[in-house]
């Protein structure tokens, strides 16, 4: 009896996938041959090797472990290993702002052995940070988007602000006197509040801080007036009432938070702070490789299971094609460089 692959099951229904994926490859590659033998031989034996080799499949995280891109990695790497019958690892490269394990990834070959799992962070990077060796925008193959994390305004209850008006009307009666956190320069968190600040013509004074948790302490102590946060780490502090919920830095109301109003319903601007989260390959993945992980990804973003773990952490699955993705990717790139040059915002 052989071992099972790490991730996969030992249901039958892991075999049967693999068959049918297995299947798949060879209809493929009969269609290729009207484009020549040679390159629908060469497709084909690429994509037999990358399914039935042994090699692990990482999943690079360029982040900590508890992330909300780590959290995205682990509902779907144990589900990719039982599709394609092979051992998936998801490996922790965190440092830079994401840029060491984004690096390596671009480093890797476009084998189908190395895939990333980042967030918006990677196109806010791209302007931060101008003597990068690479371009995370470029040098990398969008696979798919796997979903939406909202991020919500909250205030400390020391600060006396009730809503987002409130903070808005101190912060232009007394520019600069208003102070808030964020992990970081260069965080979405970061972003988010010099777009709020951009949006309603205001100056509030940043403090960076290392790390997310730092920051929440100092803001649920009072030493900073306000921040943004995911729901998901400010939902309990929100619901003990040490923390007030100003606004969803969103289009839309989340469902964890029904009653707190969206920054433009509060007054407060048309702020969208979304943060997207996805897979990309390193550059120069096969074409159908690319296609084959976004079938196989996007098919794991609808189970229930998966829908159920992001929705605990407040993202929202939505899977898309690696065109979409990619025209995301690009659109997000060009409004957050936008927002760093005007503002003049450098992490080096």
């Amino acid at each position: 009896m052989t071992k099972p692959i790490p991730f996969i099951s030992q249901r039958f229904g892991a075999k049967l996938q693999r068959v049918a994926l297995m299947f798949t490859v060879t209809l493929t590659a009969l269609a290729w041959l009207s484009v020549g033998p040679a390159s629908a031989q060469t497709s084909a034996a690429t994509l037999t090797s990358m399914m039935s080799s042994a090699t692990p499949l990482r999943l690079i995280v360029p982040f900590t472990p508890g992330t909300g891109i780590d959290i995205v990695a682990r509902s779907v790497g144990p589900r990719l290993a039982e599709r394609l019958g092979r051992p998936v690892v998801v490996e922790n490269r965190a440092g830079a702002s994401g840029n060491i394990g984004t690096e390596a990834v671009v480093r890797a070959a476009p084998n189908g052995s190395t895939l990333l799992v980042s967030v918006n962070t990677l196109v806010m990077n791209a302007s931060l940070y101008p003597q990068l060796p690479f371009d995370p925008v470029k040098d990398l193959t969008p696979v798919t988007l796997t979903s939406w994390g909202q991020l919500v305004l909250v205030a400390s209850t020391k600060s006396g602000f009730k809503t987002a008006a409130d903070l808005v009307q101190m912060a232009k009666k007394s520019p600069g006197r208003v102070n808030y956190g964020s992990p970081g320069v260069g965080t979405p968190h970061h972003l988010s509040m010099e777009l709020f600040k951009a949006t309603a013509g205001v100056f509030i004074t940043h403090i960076p801080y290392r790390g997310t948790g730092p920051a929440l302490t100092d803001l649920l102590g009072g030493q900073i007036d306000t921040m943004f946060l995911p729901i998901h780490v400010a939902l309990p502090h929100i619901k003990s009432g040490r923390l007030i919920a100003l606004g969803i830095g969103s289009d839309k109301r989340h469902s964890l938070l029904p009653d707190v109003p969206t920054l433009a319903e509060a007054k407060a601007g048309n702020v969208n702070v979304e943060m997207w989260f996805g897979i990309f390959a390193p550059l120069g993945m096969a074409p159908e490789m690319v296609t084959m992980f976004n079938r196989e990804i996007r098919e794991i973003l609808l189970t229930d299971e998966v829908k159920k773990a992001f929705q605990a952490q407040g993202m929202d699955p939505s899977g898309s094609t690696p065109a979409e993705f990619k025209h995301l990717v690009e659109k997000d790139a060009q409004r957050w460089s936008q927002l760093i040059k005007s503002q003049k915002i450098s992490a080096e």
